[in-house]
C-alpha cells in the first residue's frame, strides 16, 4: 500500500514423552543457533558484489543486494519488503481528469530509501530487497520472493548469523507473515505501518466506508464485482468528486454525512496534508482519508477479487449506529437519527465463502510471534489505520508472546502544512527507520530489550523539554524534531462492530 506516500496483529501445548525426546535431540542445534545469533564478531563474505550477483531478476522479479566490504560484514542480513504497488496503473489523483497513471513500478529496493540502505551498509549490514512476481495484493508473492532472496544470499555470499526482516504497509504484512512462517532463520522482525489486522478485516472496513459513501452521499456507487480495473477506477473518481462536492456544499447534513463516514471508518482527523487545527482542515482531512480508503475499496478490491475468485468482504450484521456512537463526532449533531436509519435500511453485502477463505490465506497474522518484534506506526494513518496495532497486540497476548513485542508510535506536530512525521501513511523519518533496526539489533544480538530507555536512545529523545540537545516533546509538537516518537500513546480499538 505504499504508493499512498507519493500521493499520499497463549500458545500452550501439552509436553508428551515424545515431545521431550524430540527436544533432547534438537537442543544442541538450538544452542548453536543462539550462539551464532549472539556472536559479536564479523563474518567474511564469500565475495563482493559483481555486475550480476547483486542485481538482476529472479523468478520474474527484480532484486537488489548491497554489501559492506567483504571483511566488515557484521553477519546480519536485512531483508526489506516494499509496500503496495498497483497491479494496474491508476491516476495519482482521482479529482484530476487529466491525471496520467504512472507506469507500474517493478523496481527493487534494498530499503525504504536508498539513503537508509546506504546507511545500514555503512554500519556493516548486508541489505536486500526485491520486487515481487506480481503487483497488487501480493502477500504470497512477497513471502515467496523473500524466501528466494534469503536462499540466494546464503548460497552466493554466505550464511548470515542473523536475518532481520522489515517492510512497510503491505510489506509489513508480508514481513510478519514471513516471520511467523520461518522462525528457524528469521531473528528479528519490524513490520512498519503494517496491515497487521490481516486482509479480511481491513477489506471489510474498506467495504464499510464504500457502503456508507453509497448510502449517504453517492447512491450510484458500485461496491463489488467490478468488470475491469477501468470500471473500478471510474467508480473511485466519481465517488471522490461526490465527496468533495459534499464538503464544498458545507451544509449541516453534508458535513454530518462526512463525519459519520469517518466515525464508521475510525479515520483520523489529521492527514499528511491537513493538521485538523480548524473545522475546514478537519473536513479536508476527512475527505482525503475517505478518498484514500475508497481507492483500496475499488481498484484495490478489483485486484483482490480477481485473486480470490469473488467478493471476500461482508457487512452483514454490522451495527453502524454502535460504530458511530463509539467514535462520537460533534458535527453529526441532530443528523444522527437520519444517518443511522439510512445505514440500517440499505441492503447489506455478503461475502462469497470460498473467496473469503482464500483471502484469509493472503495475509492474516496469528500473533504467535517467536522472535523479537518491533512495530512502528504513525498515529494518524488514513490508510492502514493505527488500530491494526491494537488488533495485533491482542492476538499476541492471546498467545502469551507479548514479551517479544514492542510497539512504537509517532505523532505529528500540532500544526503543519505538510507533516514531517506522525501523520499520513508510513510517514517516518531517517532517525526512526534507522532507530528501529538499531533497537532490533541490540535486542537480538546483545539481549538489550527495546524498553523506553533504549527507544529514547535510538531516537535521540528526551521527555525533558530542557534537554535542548535532543528531540523533546516540545520539539515534536513544534515540528522541529527528527522523530515524532510518542511514548505515551496507545492505539484505539478496532472500529466497533466490524466483522472479522
Amino acid at each position: 500500500m505504499n504508493r499512498v506516500q507519493t500521493r499520499r496483529v497463549r500458545f500452550a501445548a501439552a509436553v508428551t514423552a515424545v515431545g521431550l525426546a524430540a527436544s533432547a535431540c534438537t537442543s544442541s542445534s538450538v544452542d548453536a543457533r543462539t550462539k551464532a545469533v549472539r556472536d559479536t564478531g564479523n563474518l567474511k563474505l564469500k565475495h563482493a558484489c559483481s555486475a550480476t550477483s547483486c542485481a538482476g531478476t529472479r523468478s520474474g522479479a527484480a532484486f537488489k543486494i548491497q554489501l559492506p566490504d567483504t571483511n566488515k560484514w557484521n553477519g546480519t542480513l536485512v531483508i526489506w519488503s516494499h509496500g503496495y504497488r498497483e497491479a494496474t496503473p491508476v491516476p495519482d489523483n482521482p479529482l484530476l481528469p487529466t491525471a496520467v497513471p504512472a507506469a507500474a513500478d517493478t523496481s527493487a529496493s534494498a530499503g525504504p530509501t536508498q539513503e537508509i540502505a546506504d546507511a545500514l551498509v555503512a554500519q556493516g549490514y548486508a541489505v536486500a530487497g526485491s520486487a515481487f512476481a506480481t503487483n497488487g495484493w501480493d502477500v504470497l508473492d512477497g513471502v515467496a520472493g523473500d524466501e528466494d532472496l534469503y536462499s540466494y544470499f546464503k548460497s552466493s555470499f554466505g550464511t548470515p548469523h542473523r536475518v532481520y526482516v522489515w517492510g512497510d504497509s503491505l510489506g509489513g504484512l508480508i514481513t510478519e507473515t514471513l516471520a511467523e512462517k520461518h522462525p528457524s532463520w528469521v531473528s528479528g522482525v519490524a513490520p512498519l505501518c503494517g496491515v497487521l489486522g490481516g486482509t479480511n478485516l481491513n477489506l471489510d472496513l474498506a467495504l464499510d466506508v464504500a457502503y456508507a459513501v453509497k448510502t449517504l452521499i453517492y447512491p450510484k456507487f458500485k461496491l463489488t464485482g467490478f468488470a475491469s480495473v477501468d470500471e473500478a477506477v471510474a467508480e473511485w473518481e466519481a465517488a471522490s468528486k461526490a465527496l468533495v462536492a459534499a464538503a464544498t456544499k458545507g451544509d449541516a447534513a453534508s458535513i454530518a454525512d462526512l463525519f459519520a463516514i469517518a466515525a464508521i471508518a475510525g479515520a483520523p482527523g489529521k492527514t499528511d496534508l491537513f493538521d485538523g487545527s480548524s473545522i475546514i482542515s478537519t473536513v479536508s482531512a476527512t475527505v482525503q482519508a475517505i478518498v484514500v480508503a475508497l481507492g483500496y475499496g475499488t481498484w484495490g478490491r478489483y485486484d483482490i477479487e480477481q485473486r480470490t475468485g469473488g467478493n471476500p468482504s461482508q457487512n452483514v450484521g454490522v451495527d453502524y449506529s454502535a460504530r458511530i456512537a463509539a467514535n462520537p463526532q460533534p458535527l453529526i449533531g441532530d443528523q444522527a437519527a437520519r444517518i443511522e436509519s439510512a445505514l440500517a435500511a440499505a441492503p447489506r453485502i455478503s461475502a462469497d465463502p470460498a473467496a473469503r477463505a482464500k483471502a484469509a490465506t493472503m495475509g492474516d497474522p496469528t500473533g504467535s510471534i517467536q522472535r523479537p518484534t518491533i512495530t512502528l506506526h504513525t498515529e494518524d494513518d488514513p490508510l492502514v489505520l493505527v488500530q491494526n496495532e491494537n488488533v495485533f497486540a491482542a492476538r499476541v497476548r492471546a498467545h502469551a508472546t507479548d514479551g517479544q513485542l514492542v510497539q512504537l508510535f509517532t505523532a505529528p506536530p500540532d500544526k503543519y502544512t505538510s507533516a514531517p512525521y506522525g501523520a499520513g501513511h508510513c510517514n517516518f523519518t531517517k532517525v526512526e527507520y534507522l532507530g528501529v533496526i538499531d533497537l532490533l539489533n541490540n535486542w537480538v544480538r546483545y539481549g538489550v530489550y527495546a524498553g523506553p530507555g533504549a527507544v529514547a536512545s535510538a531516537f535521540d529523545y528526551s521527555i525533558n523539554n530542557a534537554d535542548t540537545g535532543k528531540n523533546t516533546p516540545k520539539k515534536v509538537s513544534a515540528g522541529t524534531a527528527s522523530t515524532g516518537y510518542d511514548p505515551n500513546y496507545a492505539p484505539p480499538a478496532w472500529p466497533a462492530g466490524a466483522s472479522g
